[in-house]
Parts: C-alpha cells; sequence; structure tokens
C-alpha cells in the first residue's frame, strides 16, 4: 500500500487511537454491567432479608404472615423491574410466592452456592435470582427465594453496545480526517525542505531554507541541512578557485615553453643557443613536474581510507636530513642554521609524513630569509609533549594574509617578490599532513622581520 507520508501519519495515529479506544469503550461497556449488577444485587439481598423476617412455619409448611406485602405495586405488577418472592422447603417443593409470578414458578438451584446471585430464567426472560436458607431454632426448614428482571437491564447494556460499535468507526473515521490535516499542517516545513532542495542546483547553492518558527526536530533538521548546503558551497567555490589556479600554474610553464621553442624553430642556431633554450626548458619541465608532484601528494590527503605508517623516528635527525638536502640553497644565501635539541626527541610518526612537513617549512624558511640571515630551530619538551619551532628572519606575511596561508596556491605578496620562485602548494601540504596526523601547528609572522612555525607533538 503506497501511502503518502500526510496518509501513513494519520493511518498509524488512527490505528494507535483505535486501539486506546477500543479499550476505553469495553471498560465503560464492562463498569456500566458491572454498576447494574451490582445494584440488582443490592436490590435482592435487600428483599431476600426483608421477607426473611415476615414468614412463619406452619407445620411443615412455610408461609408470610403479613399479606399486606403483597399489595405492594412491585408484587403485584409485571414492571420494567419486578420484584419476584418465593419459598420452597428443603427439598425444593413450593410453598409461597408472590402475585407477580401468576402460574411461573422460580426455579429451585440446589447446586447454586447460597446468598450468591446468579443469572436464570424465567418464563424464557432473564432474570438475576438468589437463594437464601431459612432455619428455625437452629434446623434447616427452607429457602427464600427473590428475583429481579434482567430485561430492562439488558435493554440499556445492549443499547449501550450498539451506540459504542457505531461511534467506533465514526470516531476513528473522524479522527482520520482531523489527524490527516494536522498532519499536512505539520509538515509544511518539510514541504518546504523538499521545495528548496529541488531548486537547488550546482549553480544556486547560496539558497537556504527558511527555518521553521518553532525551534524543534524540524529546525534542527533544517539548520543542518543550510549548515551542509554552506560547507558544500564553500568546497565547491574552493574547487573552482583551486582549478582556476592549478591551470594557471600549468598555463604559465607551458607557455614559457611553448615560446622558447617556436623562437627556435624560427631560424637555425648555434649549438650553445639550443643548449640554453633547452636547459630553460627543462626548468620549466620540472616546474611542472613539481606542480604535479604536489597536486597528486595533495590528493592522496583527501582519501578516507589513508592509511598511516607507525614508528619511532628522532625529529632532530629529520631535520637534519633536509638541512643536508637544502645545503647548498643555504650556502648561496649565507645563512646561519642553529638547531638547539632536546635529549628527548623521539616520536612515534610517519616518516615520510614528518619529512614532508620538515623539507616544506625549512624550504620556506630558507627562501623567504633575506642574505646573512638566520634561521633558529628549536626542540624542546613541555608537559610531556614535544615541540618543534622553526623560526626564520625574512620577509614576513602580512597579517591580513595570515588566515589564507595555508589555501591551496595563496602566495603572500607574490607580486613584489617575484624572484622567489613558489606556486602556494607547500603550507597547504603542511596543514593537511599536520591534520592527519595530529600534529597542532601555530604560525606567527611579521613584515621584514621574519616568521616562526611552532609545531606540537601530541
Amino acid at each position: 500500500m503506497n501511502l503518502s507520508f500526510k496518509n501513513r501519519i494519520a493511518l498509524y495515529y488512527m490505528l494507535a487511537t483505535a486501539s486506546i479506544t477500543a479499550l476505553v469503550f469495553v471498560i465503560i461497556y464492562l463498569v456500566a454491567q458491572s454498576a447494574m449488577y451490582n445494584e440488582i444485587d443490592s436490590d435482592l439481598n435487600f428483599e431476600a432479608q426483608m421477607h426473611r423476617n415476615e414468614i412463619f412455619v406452619r407445620n411443615d409448611s412455610i408461609l408470610f404472615f403479613n399479606k399486606n406485602e403483597w399489595a405492594e405495586r412491585e408484587h403485584i405488577e409485571v414492571q420494567a423491574n419486578p420484584v419476584f418472592i418465593q419459598i420452597v422447603n428443603k427439598e425444593g417443593t413450593l410453598m409461597d410466592k408472590s402475585p407477580n409470578l401468576k402460574e411461573d414458578n422460580l426455579r429451585f438451584h440446589p447446586n447454586k452456592a447460597f446468598f450468591n446471585q446468579f443469572d436464570t430464567k424465567l418464563n424464557r426472560r432473564a432474570i438475576r435470582q438468589i437463594q437464601v436458607p431459612v432455619e428455625m431454632y437452629g434446623e434447616m426448614k427452607g429457602y427464600i427465594m427473590a428475583a429481579m428482571s434482567l430485561e430492562g437491564s439488558n435493554i440499556v447494556l445492549h443499547n449501550l453496545k450498539n451506540t459504542l460499535l457505531l461511534l467506533f468507526p465514526i470516531v476513528l473515521i473522524g479522527l482520520f480526517f482531523i489527524t490527516r490535516f494536522l498532519a499536512g499542517r505539520s509538515i509544511i516545513p518539510v514541504q518546504t525542505i523538499t521545495q528548496t532542495a529541488d531548486r537547488i542546483t550546482r549553480n544556486s547553492l547560496n539558497e537556504r531554507i527558511p527555518l521553521p518558527v518553532n525551534k524543534d526536530e524540524l529546525f534542527t533538521l533544517t539548520s543542518s541541512i543550510n549548515e551542509l548546503l554552506g560547507r558544500m558551497q564553500d568546497a565547491i567555490e574552493r574547487e573552482k578557485q583551486f582549478t582556476a589556479d592549478a591551470s594557471h600554474q600549468f598555463r604559465t610553464p607551458l607557455a614559457v615553453l611553448q615560446g622558447t621553442l617556436e623562437v627556435l624553430i624560427r631560424k637555425p642556431r648555434t649549438a650553445v643557443e639550443y643548449q640554453e633554450k633547452i636547459k630553460y626548458s627543462i626548468q620549466e619541465i620540472n616546474r611542472i613536474s613539481e606542480v604535479v608532484d604536489q597536486l597528486l601528494i595533495l590528493a592522496r590527503f583527501d582519501k578516507a581510507n589513508h592509511q598511516l605508517t607507525k614508528q619511532s623516528v628522532n625529529i632532530q635527525t629529520s631535520i637534519d636530513d633536509v638541512l643536508h638536502r637544502y645545503r647548498a640553497a643555504i650556502t648561496d644565501k649565507k645563512l646561519a642554521v642553529n638547531v638547539k635539541a632536546t635529549n628527548q626527541s623521539i616520536i612515534t610518526s610517519d616518516p615520510y609524513y614528518l619529512d614532508l612537513i620538515f623539507d616544506n617549512l625549512l624550504s620556506n624558511a630558507i627562501k623567504y630569509s633575506y642574505l646573512n640571515g638566520t634561521i633558529n630551530i628549536t626542540l624542546s619538551q613541555e608537559s610531556g609533549q614535544l615541540h618543534c619551532q622553526i623560526k626564520d628572519t625574512g620577509i614576513g606575511i602580512k597579517a591580513v594574509d595570515m588566515d589564507h596561508i595555508f589555501i591551496p596556491f595563496f602566495r603572500s605578496d607574490a607580486l613584489n617578490h617575484k624572484e622567489i620562485t613558489g606556486n602556494g602548494l607547500g603550507l597547504s601540504i603542511v596543514k593537511k599532513a599536520c591534520d592527519m596526523m595530529g600534529i597542532r601547528i601555530v604560525v606567527s609572522s611579521e613584515v621584514r622581520e621574519g616568521s616562526c612555525f611552532m609545531l606540537t607533538f601530541g
């Protein structure tokens, strides 16, 4: 059965309420039945006890001595709720009875407990009957039997049952439509969410779903969807920017290669000129290769199932290896590199990514340092954590650019430092590697004073 969400809510609510309503109706019926029987039983006990005191025994007969009692209305007329009185001896033989029994007799039930009421028949009509023993001087003489008609009570109970059975489907049908209406009103925010989601495409992610007035579950759901849309929009914007920046990074060296080769084929060149242009072209190819390698590294970080290789690594040794690779650049700039290390510089980490972090940080420190500058590297222990500080005396980073330095292809004040090569991917790689390995990185910098990168290994 393919029902709409609104109809399913109404149906489930109706079924749940149907069970409760049915139980309530049954309880009402049973309570009404019990109340009627209690009233009749109380009247029977009263009549039996009252007439028990109005009998006398003559020889072997048991008779009523107050004949005026039979003049009472409930004994001489067959009313809606008449009272029938009958006396029998201990063998169950009729001794005396009320006039309203006429030719009928109450049936004696020797197997029924005395003083207990029970249902039986009188001339095929339902009655309620009680049998009370009659004793004289400690000797059993017979029984006084009192009965009242159940027809009036049964009619009332029958009408009540029919009324409840008739009301039951009417209540359920009315409840279904009322619940369906209320459910329709309740899911208006859901319909709004659906309609807005249908309108949102890749090119219209700036639209947001209106928040409901009440701060309930739907408000939370709408807020979560809006936050998700915001993250999606940011991711797509970053993707667009990344694609544009990557295209720019590739376009520049390719244009240089194209221009160089076009110049070479315009006229014959000397061997020296060919070698010079070829070396220049190789430099641009290496530049492209470096960008590709760094893009592959960034892509590797985005894999959900990325696994790290954990092993003991000496931080000082890793730093020394990187400095050894850049010894020529350090010598060219006449930089002073000071390393101050603690005895406890061994951690458990991935050596490849750790080397990648130090390689990018130290290469930046070398590139952006002034001639005859200083690079200070300090390893220290504090509160059970190892800290590594890399501080240079270079050009520094503008305060307005500090929030963007980890964005791929971003370079602070690149136009004023064209002589410094780079593509703006190094710090992005450092940040992703630190996040993946749980390393906290903090950056501080001042223009023309230098930059300081603090790594904290947990």
